[in-house]
């Protein structure tokens, strides 16, 4: 099969159907719009489908022979940012920005289904196409576990398009590869008071100050330098006027940690030191602490299969290349947890970061995309492992 030829044929639609999601972003589970459009793309093509509550759906394509099944994810949200690209196809949606690419993931996975479709009496098994809300606040993967999408599944596989990497290349790397994802929101309550007398209140604004400073400790000294963490305090709103001691203040933060038994203790050492230091300046704490994503793991035969599938569809093999780690959080781990499961990175060139305002996609990396979801379903379904 020669997927990229065939990924390739569909380009104009692939690219057709990224512009008008582009065009029209929506906020994480409220793709109601972007569902919709997905779901006339599956009924054009005969797939049956199910949706999701509220949003996203799954699809279904059964091959003509009996076998193992593999789901290909998406995900379909935008990012409360205002575009500055300049792009004729530029959203349209005030504040809100395809900005990390999931209308590119998205319109990588109906190219699949239109290629796999052709291909489909031949398929020995299942193909789930998984179009997934909500990664931005790492919540849509649960909602889907729950809705049981990933039923049945024995393998899992999804793409994430990266900006600044060479147009084409595709990296993976086996084990952890992306950092378990953690929210916090702390508010110290303490007592208000004239700024000429402060000995009369207990200032929450030192007190957010200092757990502040004794968070990072936890980085520096209470875990191995060798383990990663990284603990910022990105909010901290306190009072309301220049001469007003603050009676409270409210922090929010974010914690990334690779490691899976650390990652578990972080709530309880959050709260210890949170509690413990606002004490100390005569005031209370409450925590909020959400455990948001897990530790993406791929498994090494996961990755296996997808790196030589990989060599199969990229222009060249020097452009399949070994990833590494970041810090970056991404909920297709709570897959992996569940299934045996490979994640990659596809370039897509350009000058600025995801999540940027001014990101720009090349989409000359689509067909790339399109072929390796393809060509990692056949040969799970195709290959020895059936």
């Amino acid at each position: 099969m020669d997927f990229k030829a065939m990924a390739q044929a569909v380009q104009p639609e692939v690219v057709a159907f990224r512009r008008d999601l582009h065009e029209h972003p929506e906020a994480s589970f409220q793709e109601f719009r972007t569902t919709d459009q997905i779901a006339k793309e599956m009924d054009k093509l005969g797939i049956p489908y199910r949706r999701f509550d509220p949003t996203g759906l799954i699809a279904e394509i059964n091959g003509g022979k009996p076998g193992k099944t593999i789901a290909l994810r998406a995900d379909i949200d935008a990012l409360s940012i205002t575009e500055k690209t300049g792009l004729p196809f530029a959203s349209k949606n005030e504040g809100f920005m395809h900005a990390c690419g999931h209308d590119t993931h998205a319109a990588m996975l109906v190219g699949a289904a239109k290629v796999l479709m052709q291909v489909k009496d031949q398929l020995c098994g299942t193909v789930k196409l998984l179009f997934q809300p909500a990664e931005e606040v790492g919540r849509g993967a649960k909602a889907v576990i729950a809705q049981h999408g990933m039923d049945g599944v024995d393998f899992a596989f999804g793409i994430h398009i990266g900006s600044q990497m060479e147009v084409g290349t595709i990296s993976m790397m086996a084990g952890a590869s992306a950092a378990a994802t953690d929210r916090f929101v702390v508010k110290v309550i303490g007592k208000a008071s004239h700024g000429a007398r402060p000995e009369q209140g207990v200032d929450a604004t030192v007190a957010a100050s200092a757990i502040v400073m004794n968070l990072q400790p936890v980085v520096s000294r209470e875990v191995a330098a060798t383990t990663p963490l990284v603990v910022t305090v990105g909010s901290l709103h306190s009072g309301s006027r220049f001469n007003i001691v603050s009676g409270e203040a409210v922090l929010e933060g974010t914690i990334r940690s690779y490691d899976v038994e650390l990652h578990h203790q972080l709530p309880a050492i959050i709260e210890r030191v949170v509690k413990g230091t606002a004490e100390a300046y005569r005031c209370e704490a409450e925590v909020q602490y959400d455990m948001l994503t897990e530790v993406l793991v791929n498994d090494p035969d996961a990755i296996d299969l997808v790196r030589k599938a990989a060599a199969k569809v990229a222009d060249d093999p020097s452009m399949v290349e070994e990833g590494r780690p970041g810090m970056g959080g991404e909920d297709f781990s709570e897959y992996t947890v569940l299934t045996k499961a490979a994640f990659a990175r596809l370039g897509a060139g350009g000058e600025y970061p995801n999540h940027s305002d001014y990101v720009v996609f090349d989409e000359d990396a689509f067909p790339t995309g399109v072929a390796l979801h393809c060509q990692v379903a056949w040969d799970f379904l195709n290959g020895d492992n059936n």
